[in-house]
């Protein structure tokens, strides 16, 4: 479940843009250069710039507090499964020794079989129900990350008028000079530890 959280960050942000998959191996590739391209004065480029939404993510404390939210979660989730676990086999270590030593009768091993069954399915419940509210927080917390980033970009283009931001993964390849990711990590963790110290 905790690759899944980080998964489903990660896809819901890139949902929010209207991206497709991103090509790992182009993510892991050498960085290019960008002096090059930003050095010529004479270049105009395009109206338009780019975002890395796995370095937004994995870098944007937001994100960040979210995900270790999620793994606390999930903790929390496999801490409680290992206790009915060991409830559970420990009654079945009494049982089977009520049974070895003749201390049975039909009535008492009814009850005990009822009693087990009672353990598994309360187990069962616990572990269900804080699997359905660490999915609902999940995706509370993509929601919320989602709308942080994109009112973000709303405010950052106000000030630069690109024609478009885009994302880098739904591109074959766009030129390094566009990347906008370091100056929009920059604002979106400026702006969420100002809100932090109020």
């Amino acid at each position: 479940m905790k690759k899944n959280i980080i998964a489903i960050l990660s896809l819901a942000c890139l949902m929010a843009f209207g991206a497709c998959s991103n090509d790992k191996a182009e993510s892991n590739a050498a960085p290019v250069k960008k002096t090059a391209a930003k050095a010529d004065p004479s270049r105009v480029l395009p109206n338009y710039r780019y975002v890395d939404i796995d370095t937004v993510l994995a870098k944007y404390n937001l994100a960040k507090d979210y995900t270790e939210e999620m793994l606390r979660m999930q903790n929390n989730i496999e801490s409680e499964a290992k206790r009915h676990e060991n409830s559970i086999k420990s009654f079945a270590s009494t049982m089977e020794n009520k049974y070895k030593n003749n201390q049975y009768t039909e009535q008492t091993y009814n009850a005990d079989q009822q009693r087990m069954q009672q353990l598994q399915n309360n187990a069962a419940a616990s572990i269900d129900k804080l699997q359905r509210s660490g999915a609902e927080a999940a995706m509370a917390g993509e929601k919320v990350v989602q709308d942080s980033i994109h009112s973000f970009i709303e405010q950052y283009n106000a000030k630069h008028h690109y024609d478009a931001i885009l994302l880098k993964a739904a591109t074959l390849y766009i030129d390094p000079a566009l990347d906008i990711t370091e100056e929009v990590i920059e604002g979106l963790n400026a702006r969420y530890n100002k809100k932090e110290k109020k």
